[in-house]
């Protein structure tokens, strides 16, 4: 039970930093959100928004930093 907790509270950690690191990134003005490949459609009564290329972008970054923390914990 206690390894749970230590898990919990780790990942409730690097949400928030994820969540400190994207507000910062708004204020610099890193155009999250605005990347080429991101699709946004406004119709009269429905809008729609895909942020392809913002997923694509944060997958590759998450996919180092995973990679770099696991080789370094070897």
């Amino acid at each position: 039970m206690v390894d749970l907790g230590k898990a919990l509270v780790g990942v409730g950690l690097l949400l928030a930093l994820a969540g400190a690191l994207l507000v910062l990134a708004g204020r610099v003005g890193l155009p999250l959100g605005r990347l080429p490949g991101d699709i946004a459609f406004r119709g009269k009564h429905v809008s729609v928004f895909l942020p392809l290329g913002t997923s694509l972008l944060i997958s590759v970054v998450l996919s180092v930093v995973f990679y770099l923390l696991a080789r370094f914990h070897r």
